[in-house]
């Protein structure tokens, strides 16, 4: 008996076979570094297979604070959509997240809020 397997279902096989073996296609990793006098901060976000993995390295306040915008804000501080999320992770840890991945991540060592360009939002008069 003969077998004949089809190309497009040749390839999803060999996906799958990469996918059992702990290979993966690609990904997206964002790091963060500051070592002043005033702040130290390490971090680092890896976005692989539709799992988005936090990881705070070191941060002088003992956690690394992040705001995660939606690309479409493009790093714009005038971008008006809200954070996707906000959280924090303690120095050491870390901390994963299925299904997010269309984000460009802010973090800081302090607890502050940010915009989509990850500088301090400006406080509204009252």
């Amino acid at each position: 008996m003969t077998t004949i397997v089809s190309l497009p279902r040749l390839v999803v096989l060999l996906q799958f076979l990469v996918m059992l073996s702990g290979c993966s296609a690609g990904g997206t990793t964002f790091t963060s570094e500051v070592d002043s006098d005033a702040e130290t901060l390490s971090s680092r976000v890896r976005v692989q297979d539709g799992v988005s993995r936090f990881e705070c390295r070191a941060s002088s306040s003992g956690r690394c604070y992040y705001t995660l915008y939606s690309h479409a804000c493009n790093g714009k501080a005038d971008c008006r959509l809200a954070p996707l999320r906000h959280f924090a992770v303690a120095r050491g840890d870390s901390r994963q997240i299925a299904g997010l991945s269309d984000f460009r991540p802010c973090v800081s060592a302090r607890n502050v809020r940010v915009g989509a360009d990850c500088q301090p939002a400006a406080s509204v008069a009252r």
